[in-house]
Parts: structure tokens; C-alpha cells; sequence
């Protein structure tokens, strides 16, 4: 029996070292970014590694193809100032509900919350509605049947975008042409209904910005993920946009996605970005206590969770446009949801804006106009969007740095503590939170504009 010993150990050692070597040996795919400009010689020296699928000159930035032991190497090299797995990318909602009762709908509670409109009128109470300001939302693209949600004049096709593949190991980074306007997933077009407002037929729902240009730019699959270097293509495309044929146009991103770990292209790509005079929001995640998604938690992006009403679901289905959500605007009256990630250390959370039972177009069958109430934090970062394409209307100077701080000093504080709101799939349920789930509060436009200096443009 002890005979048998050395050769169980043996074999056990063999197996690690065969398990090991095809570990190192995987295929995966990376991105990089360079402490110089690339060159031919670059691009020669990193084909001894593995394979150059893509470039961003303008960030000095690649993606590759490597075998996982190369990795270590790659991140060692004198050009080299990061290295890193290419990242997955999310931007489902939590909750899909349908809706269908759209009788009269003209304004939302959401949109009354954040003190754009003000149920019972069909005037806006802000004096902005985003004439001339541009807002890139970075996301699924739009349904083939956009048009009959939107005014075709309120997307600029000749700017629309898609960007295909990543993840490495599948291939380059691909720009299908018009695939834009064809997505399956309806997440992109809900998130730009809050912006915009949407078309249900004869009758016209409110936006935050309803006269802002969307330039729809597809970076998640038809399932609704994707990868962090094809999100850096679709931020960097915006961004040469701000500095090309929309120089001296004012510039919003909105990005309603997000994954665990900050990947050094889209950084790059995001600071970028704002060297552009672009205003870049994302959404906080919806991992809750497990913490905030990427770009989003990046410190200089605007991240946005998600808020709640406590008047949602009483007394019946319509709460949604027959409710007034009470004036002057009050914290006891809205909360923090669960799925909301909360800020973790090295990350930074801003505001909170609505972000549950957020109605909008999404369709479950191709061709079939439907709307649903979805909740995430996808729908609460197109409210902070548009807010921002509003404050960019009224003082087109502003960059960064000034709107996320205008955003946060006059945000509506929303401190620790608890709410009791009805659920619809559960019925009454008591939502708390704690310091770290709010950022400097809930965002409302008004308050925003009048922090906005400067002279007022319209």
C-alpha cells in the first residue's frame, strides 16, 4: 500500500501541471492602453505575443487576442501603462411590468419628481427643454419600429452607430451598418424614451429633454451584454464627434450599463470623453450591497441610482399619470430601492433619480409596439442625462466638474433611513438604506438650472 503513494502524488502533480499549462495557454481577449502614441514598431513587438484585433489612436489603445500566460508579460512591457481582461458589460433591467392604460397620459410621476413637469397641466415647469443639445445614448440601439415612438427628427441617423463583437476571444470590434435600428432587446429605446418622451398613438408623453437630439449609438448585443472594449469604441466615436462635426454643439452621453471591474480602455475612453467637452452620466449598477458597476463608479463620471416614490401602486393601476407627486419636492417621499448598488471604497456615487416602475416603450414581440414599467438604475441615468442636456442648453460652457457639482449641491438629500411602499409582486414592503446608497441626493432639474450660472440660453 505504501508503494502506491508516490504514484497517486505523482499523477496529482501531473494533473496540476497539465490543468495549469492549459490555463495559461487559453485564449482570452485584452485591451491596452499605451504610455505612447502607437507605431508600426509597437504593433510589431505586441504581434510576438498575440494578435492586434482593434486600435483607438485617439486614446492609444488596443485590443488583442493572447494566450492568458502572455498576460503578465504584455503588462511588463516599457510602452505598456495597463493591461487587462476585456470586461463584460450588462444593461437589463430588474423588473418588467406591462402597461397598456395610456388614456390622457401626457405627464409621469417620474418626470414630476424630478420637477420637469407637474401632473394635472401639459406646460413644463422648466423653461429648458434641450433645444440643440445632443445626448449619445450608448446602449442596445433602437427597436425597428422607433418611429412610432419618436419624432424622426429628434434622432440623428446620419450620426447613429453600431459596434459589434469583443470579448477577444470571439473576433474585432465590427461596425455593422444601420444594425443601430435594429435591436431586439428594447432596452436602448426605453432609456431614450425618458429623454425624449414617446409617441402612444394620438397621445404624447413628456421627456426630460424632448427637444434634445439622440444620437443612438449600439454597443450591447441583442441580449443585452456586451464588452468594455466595444463600450470604449462607441464612447470614443462620440467623443471624435465632439471634437469633429458637432465642435461647438453641446455633447451628453448617457451610458445605462456596467460590470464589476473599471477596464483601463474605457477609462481612457471616458476621460476622453470629457477632455471632449462631453458630459458623461452611467447608471450606479443593480448589485445592490455588492456594490457599483463600471464606467459608472469611476470617480469623474456622473453615476446615477435609483429612486423610488412612495406613492407608486396606490390606489390602482393608473397611480402612474393620475397621482401628484407632492410640491415643493420632500425626501420622505421618495426611497432608495434594493437593487441599487451602494457605493463601495474607491468608488463614487452622485445622485439617485428615478428608477423604479419607470414606464416606456419595450417590446416582447418584434413589431408589436408595447410598453412596459421597467426598474433599474438604467432608467434612473437618463433622467441625470437629460437634466444635464438642459443645463448644457442653458449655459453650453459648462463642463464636467461644474455639472456634477451643480447636481449634487442643490440635489434633494435623501439621508438614511426607511420607507414603506407598495410592491406590486409582493404587496407592502418596508425599503431602507444607509449612507452609502444615495450619493447627494435625489437630482430635480429645476434646482439644477437655477445652479446652473451664466446667461440663460434657450
Amino acid at each position: 500500500m505504501n508503494r502506491l503513494v508516490p504514484s497517486v502524488c505523482l499523477l496529482a502533480a501531473l494533473f496540476t501541471l497539465s490543468t495549469a499549462g492549459a490555463a495559461q495557454n487559453r485564449q482570452i481577449g485584452i485591451n491596452v492602453v499605451l504610455k505612447s502614441d502607437i507605431s508600426p514598431q509597437i504593433l510589431a513587438d505586441l504581434s510576438t505575443h498575440g494578435t492586434v484585433l482593434n486600435t483607438l489612436p485617439a486614446i492609444d489603445a488596443l485590443s488583442m487576442r493572447i494566450a492568458e500566460g502572455e498576460l503578465a508579460g504584455i503588462r511588463a512591457l516599457p510602452y505598456v501603462a495597463a493591461a487587462n481582461p476585456d470586461a463584460e458589460r450588462k444593461g437589463g433591467p430588474v423588473d418588467a411590468v406591462a402597461a397598456s392604460d395610456f388614456a390622457g397620459g401626457i405627464n409621469t410621476w417620474d418626470l414630476d419628481a424630478v420637477n420637469v413637469t407637474n401632473f394635472g397641466s401639459t406646460a413644463r415647469t422648466v423653461a429648458y427643454d434641450g433645444r440643440g443639445v445632443y445626448v449619445a445614448v450608448i446602449d442596445t440601439g433602437l427597436l425597428d419600429s422607433w418611429r412610432q415612438y419618436f419624432p424622426q427628427e429628434r434622432i440623428a441617423t446620419q450620426y447613429g452607430k453600431a459596434f459589434n463583437g469583443g470579448g477577444g476571444e470571439v473576433g474585432n470590434v465590427s461596425e455593422p451598418t444601420n444594425k443601430w435600428e435594429h435591436d431586439q432587446n428594447s432596452h436602448g429605446t426605453h432609456v431614450t424614451s425618458t429623454i425624449l418622451g414617446y409617441r402612444f398613438g394620438t397621445a404624447n408623453v413628456n421627456g426630460v429633454a424632448p427637444l434634445a437630439t439622440v444620437i443612438p449609438v449600439k454597443v450591447l448585443n441583442q441580449n443585452g451584454s456586451g464588452w468594455s472594449s466595444v463600450v470604449a469604441a462607441g464612447i470614443t466615436y462620440v467623443a471624435d464627434l465632439a471634437r469633429g462635426p458637432l465642435a461647438g454643439k453641446s455633447v451628453v452621453i448617457n451610458m445605462s450599463l456596467g460590470g464589476p471591474v473599471l477596464d483601463a480602455v474605457e477609462k481612457a475612453a471616458v476621460d476622453y470623453a470629457i477632455a471632449s467637452g462631453v458630459i458623461v452620466v452611467a447608471s450606479a449598477g443593480n448589485e445592490g450591497e455588492d456594490g457599483m458597476g463600471y464606467p459608472g463608479a469611476y470617480a469623474p463620471v456622473i453615476s446615477v441610482a435609483a429612486s423610488g416614490w412612495t406613492g407608486e401602486w396606490t390606489p390602482n393601476s393608473t397611480w402612474w399619470r393620475t397621482k401628484d407627486v407632492a410640491d415643493p419636492t420632500s425626501a420622505r417621499d421618495f426611497y432608495i430601492t434594493d437593487f441599487s448598488s451602494r457605493e463601495k471604497p474607491g468608488q463614487d456615487l452622485d445622485v439617485a433619480a428615478p428608477g423604479s416602475w419607470i414606464v416606456g416603450p419595450y417590446q416582447t414581440q418584434s413589431g408589436t409596439t408595447s410598453y412596459f414599467f421597467l426598474g433599474g438604475t438604467s432608467m434612473a441615468s437618463p433622467h441625470v442625462a437629460g437634466i444635464a442636456a438642459l443645463m448644457k442648453q442653458k449655459n453650453p460652457s459648462l463642463n464636467q466638474p461644474q455639472v456634477e457639482s451643480i447636481l449634487e449641491s442643490t440635489a434633494v438629500p435623501l439621508p438614511p433611513g426607511c420607507r414603506n411602499v407598495v410592491d406590486p409582486n409582493v404587496g407592502p414592503t418596508s425599503f431602507c438604506w444607509s449612507i452609502d446608497a444615495a450619493g447627494a441626493g435625489l437630482a430635480t432639474a429645476d434646482a439644477a438650472l437655477a445652479g446652473v450660472p451664466g446667461t440663460a440660453k434657450k
